[in-house]
């Protein structure tokens, strides 16, 4: 994980300047940007490993830069984001945020996100060579692919790491709170639950024939979720 390229892109310099020392501090490559426009000449010179973006930026602002990115890559996503709405929070994992923070925020606990998140997209050591297989649908964690019948289905990392967590134990129902806890490693203390509400939304929507009738993930309501083996 040491020497891997990050993108911190906020308009507050001494955000930039924090959160980029942390990440250094922790052996990461940190690049900086302080509107949309210097932050997509950045990612189409050299794409990171992860991108750190705030979501109101003068220029293209940070959902505009996330469609863009979300059009061409699956570069893991941390939001940060003033607004303390579901909505605004909502929209970014809509269009493929991995995670989000609030402001203010901690310093210490957004590189420890960073570092998660990319600890479980690089770490393949670690992940099971077993391919998961039920009737045409394939999730291999090595390769971190899933294939329905021929097609490869497109994910963002954190939409592989929950499927891939709820099909690693078909049947068996997980609270929101749990899925927090193990996917994002996390708790609804830090963590709305409503993240797992859409990344589940937008993984049906991938691999759905029909996304109101989920015959892969189903909802236990009042309790969780549910892969079906």
């Amino acid at each position: 994980m040491t020497g891997t390229r990050v993108l911190v892109v906020d308009d507050e310099p001494t955000v930039r300047e924090v959160v980029a020392g942390y990440l250094r501090r922790d052996g990461h490559q940190v690049a900086e940007a302080a509107d949309g426009n210097r932050a997509l000449e950045l990612l189409e010179a050299e794409p990171p490993d992860l991108v750190v973006l705030d979501m109101m930026l003068p220029g293209v602002n940070g959902l505009d830069i996330l469609r863009r990115v979300r059009a061409t890559s699956q570069i893991p996503v941390i939001m940060l984001t003033a607004r303390a709405e579901e909505s605004d929070r909502v929209a970014g994992l809509e269009l493929g945020a991995d995670d989000y923070v609030v402001k203010p925020f901690s310093p210490r606990e957004l590189a420890a996100r960073v570092n998660g998140v990319l600890r479980r997209v690089g770490n393949k050591e670690s992940a099971s060579p077993q391919k998961i297989e039920f009737d045409g649908l394939s999730i291999d964690p090595l390769a971190r692919e899933v294939r329905l019948g021929d097609e490869v289905i497109e994910l963002t990392p954190k939409e592989f790491d929950v499927l891939a967590f709820l099909a690693a134990s078909p049947r068996q129902v997980f609270s929101r709170a749990q899925v927090l806890e193990q996917v994002w490693q996390s708790s609804p203390d830090w963590q709305d639950p409503a993240t797992v509400t859409v990344h589940v939304r937008r993984i049906r929507n991938k691999i759905e024939a029909d996304p109101e009738k989920p015959r892969w993930i189903s909802t236990v309501w009042g309790v969780g979720y549910r892969f079906e083996g």
